[in-house]
């Protein structure tokens, strides 16, 4: 169930309590998502896969320098190295593969530490299969581009959480993002 703030609340195994933000998963709208962060927000995000026993944080030394379509799939161009994911309608592979390897569920969250208060910030999107695709951990205000602790906390830092909810959730910032005191590792 959704709460007139525009999340759900779901304990998700090994990673605790999270509020989701569920975002369209047409092309347009994830490809948008994937241009501002991997063009604009580019040096003080991470990104990879977060699946029970591994957690990819990956960082660019520079913004992208493509992002291309074809047959479904965004190319993220980063240089010496890039990544697909399927965001549109896939037809080589026919309609059962199209399906599967499509994002189905996209999604903003927020992880919340024991007391109900907001640590850190997240983009993902999910396959037709349930498998997660991605996920993108935000600019964090208790955190450095470097991953060290700030003190105090850089509420200046929740920029890309408040563009997305406000682009493409017409959502506000939320004061509840504002009121932790730092970041604890779950």
């Amino acid at each position: 169930m959704t709460t007139a703030a525009g999340y759900r609340t779901v304990e998700e195994f090994g990673t605790g309590t999270l509020h989701l933000f569920e975002l369209p998963t047409d092309e347009h709208t994830l490809l948008d998502i994937l241009t501002y962060l991997f063009t604009e927000q580019w040096a003080h995000i991470s990104f990879g896969v977060l699946v029970q026993g591994a957690a990819w944080e990956i960082t660019t030394e520079q913004p992208a320098r493509r992002i291309s379509m074809y047959d479904g799939y965004a190319t993220i161009d980063l240089g010496r190295w890039h990544f697909h994911l399927c965001i549109g309608e896939h037809t080589a592979s026919g309609p059962e593969l199209g399906r599967a390897r499509r994002c189905a569920r996209a999604e903003l969250y927020r992880r919340l530490d024991p007391g109900g208060i907001p640590m850190s910030w997240a983009f993902r999107m999910i396959n037709g299969i349930g498998e997660q695709m991605t996920t993108v951990f935000l600019p964090n205000p208790f955190l450095s581009d470097v991953q060290q602790p700030l003190d105090p906390p850089d509420f200046t830092r929740l920029a890309a959480w408040d563009h997305l909810r406000a682009t493409h959730l017409d959502l506000d910032p939320d004061p509840l993002d504002r009121t932790g005191t730092g970041f604890h590792h779950g």
